[in-house]
C-alpha cells in the first residue's frame, strides 16, 4: 500500500512538473511575441536544464535572436558530443556559424557530413530533410546528389530534387531533372509541362529546353517523351509548323492511329494556326478509310478550312469551294448522327455567307430530325433553325423553335440563350415592350456573355424609346440591325444612313456608330473600324456604348493591328474612367498580360 501511495505520489509530482515545463513554454513564447527576448531566454535556460534534448532548439533559437553566438556554439558541441549520430546538432553549429557570420566554418562543418555521408538511402533523406527544414536548400540538394553517388543509384530521389529545385527557380537543374526523370516516368509528362510553363520566362527558357532536348534525342532517338516534349516547346513558342513536323516524324516512327496528330490538330486550331492543322488533318486521312479517325478528321479539316476561309477576306470561289468540300462529305457518308455537325456547319456557311436560305432551312430541317443526334447538337440546330426561318421572314416558326429550347432547358447557359434569341427576335420585329421585359429577366443569366447583350440591347430600347416614344426611328435601326445578323452589310448601312433623313433629331447618334464599327469588324475591316469607335467616346463618353467602345478599341489593337502599347492605353482607360464597367475585369486582366505580369501559379 505504501510503495503504491508512494507511486501516486510519483506521478502527481512528474505531471505537476510537465503542466509547469508547458505552462513556462507558453509564457517564453509569450515573451518572445512582446519582444521581451531576455525575459524568454531566461525560461529557455530553466527549461534546457530541466531537460536537455527536449529544450535545445528553444534554448538555441533564444540564444541567437540576442546574438549570443558563442554560448549557443559551446551548448551545441556539447550536444553533438552527447549525441553524435543525431545530424541536427551539427546543422544548428552551422546554422550558428553562418549567423555569426563565419560562413567558411560553416561550410566545412557541412562538407564533413556530406564526405562521411553512409550509404544509407533512409539516413541520407532524412539528413536532406533537415536541411531543408534549416532553410539551406543548397545542402539538401547536395546532400541528395551525394547520396545518388553513394548508392550508385542516379534514378533516386527524383521527385526530392524536382521539388528542390522548382522552390529554388534554378530552372536548368529543374529542366534537367524532368528530361532525367520522364523516360522512366511519362505519366509525368503533363506535370513537368505545367511546372516547367510556371517557371519559364520567355524565349530564353525555352531555347534552352530546347537545346536539351535536341542533345537527349541525339543520344536516344527512340526515346517519344522527349519529342512530345519538343512538340509542347514548340506549341509554348507559338512555332505551329515545326510542333507539327515533330508529331508527324513521331507519328511515322509509332505508325499509331493518329490520334496525337488529332489531338494537336485541334490545340493548333485554338491557335488560330488554321493552315498548319489543316495539314495534320490531312495526314490523318492519308493514312486511309479505315482509321478509326477519318471520317472525324475529314470533318474537322472542312471545319477548319470554313475557319481558315472566313477569319480573312475571302471570296465568293472561297465559299463555294467550302461548300462543295461539305456536300462531298455527306455524299460520301451520309446525313447521319456522325455527320450531323457537318449538315449544321454547311447550313450556317449557306445561310450567312451564301445567303441560301433555302437551302440552309431545309438541311437544318433534315438534322432535327436524325435519329440518334446527340442533345446538345439538337438543340443548337434548333437554334440555328430558328435564326434561319427568322431570316426567311418566317418569324412563328423562329419564335416556336426558340420557345422549345427554352422550356425543355429552363435556367441552363442553351435555355438562356433560346430566351436572349426570343427577345431579339421581338426587338427585331419592333415590339419593343416585350424583348425587354424577357431582357430584363436575362440580365441575371449565368452566362456572362449573354447577361451583358441583355443589359445593353434593354439599355439601348429604354433610351431611345424615352426619347421617341413612337419608336419609328428604333425600328429602322433594329432593322439594320437584323441585316447585321444576316451579314447583309450594304443593306445594313445604307438603312443607317437614312436613319437620320428619316428621323432628324433622333437619339440613335452613337448606336449608328457602333453598328457602323461592327460591320467593319465583321467585314475584318479593323483600321477603318477605329474612326468610329473613337468618335464614340469622343463625342458620347457617357453614352451607353462608350465603354464597349473603348474596350473594342485595345482588342483591335492587341489581337489585329499589332499595336501592343496603343492597346494597354484603351485597357488601362477602361480601368480609370469605367471602372462599373462589365469589361472591367477583363481589360485589367488583359492590361496585366500585356504588361507582362505573370500570372498566378496555381
Amino acid at each position: 500500500m505504501k510503495r503504491a501511495t508512494a507511486i501516486v505520489f510519483f506521478l502527481f509530482l512528474f505531471c505537476c512538473g510537465l503542466f509547469a515545463q508547458v505552462n513556462d513554454l507558453q509564457l517564453a513564447r509569450q515573451f518572445t511575441t512582446n519582444g521581451e527576448l531576455q525575459k524568454a531566454l531566461d525560461i529557455y535556460q530553466k527549461l534546457y536544464k530541466q531537460d536537455n534534448d527536449a529544450y535545445y532548439s528553444y534554448y538555441i533559437n533564444g540564444l541567437l535572436s540576442l546574438k549570443k553566438f558563442d554560448d549557443a556554439e559551446n551548448i551545441t558541441k556539447k550536444m553533438s558530443r552527447k549525441h553524435p549520430g543525431d545530424y541536427q546538432y551539427s546543422i544548428a553549429l552551422g546554422r550558428i556559424y553562418t549567423q555569426k557570420g563565419e560562413p567558411d566554418k560553416a561550410n566545412t562543418v557541412y562538407d564533413d557530413l556530406i564526405k562521411n555521408l553512409p550509404a544509407d538511402q533512409g539516413v541520407i533523406a532524412n539528413l536532406a530533410t533537415q536541411f531543408y527544414q534549416a532553410e539551406n536548400v543548397d545542402y539538401a540538394i547536395k546532400i541528395f546528389l551525394q547520396g545518388r553517388k553513394l548508392l550508385h543509384n542516379d534514378n533516386l530521389y527524383s521527385f526530392e530534387l524536382i521539388n528542390l529545385y522548382r522552390y529554388k527557380r534554378d530552372k536548368p537543374a529543374l529542366t534537367e531533372e524532368y528530361l532525367s526523370f520522364l523516360p522512366s516516368n511519362p505519366a509525368f509528362i503533363t506535370q513537368a509541362e505545367n511546372t516547367l510553363s510556371s517557371l519559364y520566362e520567355g524565349t530564353d527558357d525555352y531555347n534552352m529546353l530546347k537545346v536539351a532536348l535536341f542533345k537527349r534525342i541525339q543520344k536516344d532517338p527512340q526515346q517519344t517523351v522527349y519529342v512530345d516534349m519538343l512538340t509542347w516547346q514548340f506549341l509554348q513558342q507559338k512555332e505551329f509548323d515545326q510542333a507539327l513536323n515533330q508529331a508527324l516524324a513521331l507519328n511515322r516512327r509509332q505508325n499509331d492511329d493518329g490520334t496525337s496528330i488529332f489531338d494537336l490538330c485541334q490545340t493548333l486550331v485554338s491557335n488560330e494556326a488554321y493552315e498548319t492543322a489543316v495539314r495534320g488533318y490531312a495526314y490523318i486521312i492519308s493514312k486511309g478509310k479505315n482509321g478509326q479517325l477519318y471520317i472525324p478528321a475529314k470533318i474537322e479539316l472542312i471545319n477548319t478550312k470554313n475557319l481558315l476561309i472566313t477569319a480573312g477576306k475571302y471570296t465568293q470561289a472561297d465559299l463555294l469551294s467550302l461548300e462543295k468540300d461539305y456536300t462531298d462529305l455527306l455524299n460520301e457518308f451520309g446525313k447521319t448522327s456522325s455527320t450531323a455537325f457537318a449538315m449544321q456547319r454547311l447550313a450556317k456557311l449557306q445561310a450567312f455567307k451564301l445567303h441560301k436560305l433555302s437551302e440552309a432551312q431545309k438541311l437544318l430541317e433534315e438534322a432535327v430530325a436524325v435519329p440518334g443526334i446527340k442533345p446538345n447538337l439538337l438543340n443548337s440546330c434548333k437554334l440555328d433553325l430558328g435564326d434561319v426561318c427568322l431570316m426567311n421572314n418566317q418569324p412563328w416558326e423562329a419564335t416556336l423553335l426558340y420557345s422549345q429550347v427554352e422550356t425543355a432547358y429552363p435556367n441552363t447557359s442553351i435555355g438562356q440563350d433560346a430566351k436572349l434569341r426570343n427577345a431579339k427576335l421581338a426587338y427585331y420585329t419592333g415590339d419593343f415592350n416585350w424583348a425587354k421585359g424577357q431582357l430584363d429577366v436575362l440580365k441575371a443569366a449565368t452566362s456572362q456573355l449573354i447577361a451583358n447583350d441583355a443589359i445593353n440591347l434593354s439599355l439601348l430600347i429604354t433610351d431611345n424609346l424615352v426619347a421617341d416614344t413612337s419608336g419609328n426611328a428604333l425600328k429602322m435601326y433594329a432593322r439594320a440591325d437584323l441585316q447585321i445578323f444576316e451579314e447583309q452589310p450594304e443593306k445594313a448601312v445604307r438603312v443607317l444612313d437614312s436613319i437620320d433623313v428619316r428621323y432628324p433629331g433622333n437619339s440613335l447618334s452613337d448606336d449608328i456608330l457602333m453598328a457602323k464599327a461592327r460591320i467593319l469588324i465583321q467585314q475584318k475591316n479593323y483600321a477603318d473600324a477605329i474612326l468610329p469607335l473613337k468618335k464614340i467616346f469622343d463625342e458620347h463618353p457617357f453614352d451607353l456604348w462608350a465603354d464597349d467602345a473603348v474596350f473594342m478599341l485595345g482588342d483591335i489593337y492587341e489581337n489585329h493591328l499589332a499595336g501592343k502599347e496603343q492597346a494597354k492605353i484603351y485597357y488601362q482607360k477602361i480601368i480609370t474612367d469605367y471602372p462599373g464597367s462589365l469589361w472591367i475585369n477583363e481589360a485589367r486582366k488583359r492590361f496585366r498580360s500585356l504588361r507582362g505580369d505573370k500570372p498566378d501559379a496555381s
